[in-house]
């Protein structure tokens, strides 16, 4: 009997640092892999450290972009290299990490990735806060916007349905939300105006693309990025 409750506590015990990552490439200390429902405040909460702290140790921005797979640094600098438990502050630094250089934009430049009506315009409402929403048809095909890999397809990221995630340098990344299915697996290599997904339901509408591009995690506007567009609408460059 007392064997088994020993089994059962460790098990307990494992399941709860199941979410733990080894150290990195050696300039991080403990890290956490994110969990489908995480949240950049969560995460913070459960370790103890602030979400602003976090945030930029991980070059996010403002953080609201995180994803399921991904290794989030709990500390600015190389530590010991021990992982930290949930409910425990990360380890403390021995050295800060000297910053990265700044990345330009992809070689293979930015396209729209898709065609329609600009919806929202970038920082007009809180449904745009962090992109834009371009309206289509139903099933409408959506490309990606610059070459690059896909490092999240799935909808554990509450607000944008059905997502592709694709960073296309270790500087810049774009989102694109509402699909109604999609055409890419994770850790797919996408080239500039492959088609990734179709247009599906969201934000009020029958057919949306919620679109994003991020600098450094920090959410940019789009139409400064994309191409001029010759059809006249308001607000499109």
């Amino acid at each position: 009997m007392r064997a088994v409750l020993v089994v059962a506590l460790a098990a307990l015990w494992l399941a709860g640092c199941a979410g733990l990552g080894p150290a990195g490439d050696g300039g991080s200390g403990a890290e956490y892999v994110v969990r489908p429902g995480d949240t950049l405040y969560s995460i913070a909460r459960r370790f103890r450290v602030d979400h602003r702290d976090l945030a930029r140790w991980n070059r996010l921005g403002d953080g609201s972009l995180i994803y399921p797979g991904q290794r989030l640094r709990l500390g600015p600098g190389a530590t010991s290299g021990v992982a930290a438990a949930p409910g425990k502050p990360a380890t403390a630094p021995r050295k800060a990490t000297p910053a990265a250089p700044e990345v330009p934009p992809p070689a293979s430049g930015w396209r729209w990735p898709a065609s329609g009506r600009l919806l929202g315009g970038f920082g007009a409402s809180a449904r745009t806060a962090s992109g834009i929403l371009l309206g289509g048809q139903p099933g409408q095909v959506v490309v990606a916007s610059a070459d690059g890999e896909v490092v999240y397809a799935g909808s554990g990221l509450t607000g944008y349905g059905l997502l592709v995630i694709v960073r296309h340098n270790r500087s810049w990344l774009t989102a694109y939300g509402h699909h109604a299915d999609l055409l890419v697996r994770e850790g797919e290599r996408v080239r500039a105006g492959q088609a990734i997904g179709h247009m599906g339901p969201g934000a009020g509408y029958d057919a949306v693309l919620h679109f994003e591009i991020r600098r450094n995690g920090t959410p940019v506007d789009p139409l400064r990025q994309l191409p001029a567009r010759g059809d006249g609408q308001a607000g499109l460059r």
